[in-house]
């Protein structure tokens, strides 16, 4: 099953884009060093500002930036060198254990979601000395790349976010996105742009197995004159919705009302849909470097009238483009209102354009 995009449609738009290189050249290690010298994750130097996930040190707004989910003790973080291979179809992630031989294919029946491609790693690995079959976790991920490319025809932005639900709590993965080149950001008193486009992920769970995929709507607006400049920080403001959210088991299947009925089970509610998910407005989002961190919720009303709280949880993004044209970046939601001792987390990417024809759902 796919959604939006046909999967031959996206293999021969892939194509053009990859080279089989771990995010054209660079590496995933802590503190290793890409193939073209450049080094490719913070080693220990002084990022911009607090909150930005690892990755490149000492940014700029001319140059490009990959940021990669940080590793904690609960697995996040530890997918690494992340690279897509567009003689076959495949992309390639190391890091995470029975996942096959690190090489995942397209995925079947879900090959992609919307604008994006989805991938899964090996069922089976055969004993090295016996040919015995061993059962291979189930791992997932989602690939995406900008429509716009540069003059070398590398894609101006990507991400990629791999999870599992094999283990009774998240379990091991990871994501990063990043931008090839730099970015202009304007400066003219009352400029504003709006951009739109698609979300694709990943839910997995704490406290309970499986995962889900999540597909929707995401509209981000940025004040550029407010508000004022402080610290570093160009004090521009943003706004964001998530909307149209859908969620499909990994056979393709829509249980978006099935996680509806088990929120208003529990809350006492009668939702139709799942809520939105807004960003938190407020100074220092972006910075000089087109950077964009923030925190984004999201909640509903039940039957009492009394709010409540319904997911919780932090955007990271960068803009790219001469004229500010496109944001990537990627979304971790979580919630506790859908079962009882059970933690559902979201971990969606997104490529977002500032024209009419972004692709949406």
């Amino acid at each position: 099953m796919k959604f939006g995009t046909s999967a031959l449609a996206l293999c021969a738009f892939l194509a053009a884009c990859g080279n089989g290189t771990p995010f054209n050249g660079e590496t995933d290690a802590d503190t290793g060093t890409g193939t073209d010298g450049s080094t490719g994750e913070d080693g220990g130097a002084t990022l911009s500002r607090e909150g930005l996930p690892p990755g490149t040190a000492s940014p700029t707004p001319d140059d490009g930036i990959r940021r990669s989910e940080p590793e904690d003790d609960n697995g996040n973080g530890e997918a690494k060198d992340f690279a897509y291979n567009s003689e076959d179809d495949t992309f390639t992630i190391d890091g995470l254990a029975f996942d096959g031989d690190n090489v995942y294919t397209r995925g079947d029946p879900v090959s992609s979601l919307g604008p994006y491609a989805v991938y899964e790693g090996a069922e089976v690995v055969a004993d090295s000395q016996t040919g015995q079959p061993i059962n291979q976790f189930t791992h997932s991920a989602i690939y995406g790349v900008s429509k716009n490319v540069d003059a070398s025809g590398t894609p101006k932005t990507q991400f990629a976010i791999v999870r599992t639900g094999q283990y009774q709590n998240y379990g091991f993965g990871g994501f990063i996105y990043k931008r090839e080149n730099g970015v202009t950001l304007e400066t003219a008193n009352g400029a504003q742009g709006i951009y739109s486009g698609s979300t694709a992920g990943i839910r997995d769970f704490q406290g309970a197995g499986g995962m889900q995929y999540t597909t929707g709507t995401l509209t981000v607006q940025v004040d550029f004159g407010d508000f004022n400049d402080q610290g570093g920080v160009v004090g521009d403001g943003v706004s964001g919705s998530l909307t149209n959210r859908r969620i499909y088991d990994v056979n393709g299947r829509d249980v978006t009302s099935d996680v509806v009925a088990n929120i208003n089970t529990e809350n006492g509610s009668s939702l139709t849909s799942l809520p939105a998910a807004l960003f938190e407005v407020g100074p220092g989002a972006l910075d000089a470097n087109g950077e964009i961190i923030g925190s984004i919720n999201s909640s509903f009303v039940n039957n009492e009238g009394d709010k409540v709280a319904y997911e919780s949880g932090n955007y990271y993004a960068v803009m790219a483009g001469d004229d500010s044209q496109e944001i990537v970046g990627v979304l971790v939601l979580e919630n506790t209102a859908e079962a009882q001792g059970v933690t559902a987390r979201d971990t969606s990417g997104f490529i977002i354009y500032r024209d009419p024809t972004a692709v949406t759902p």
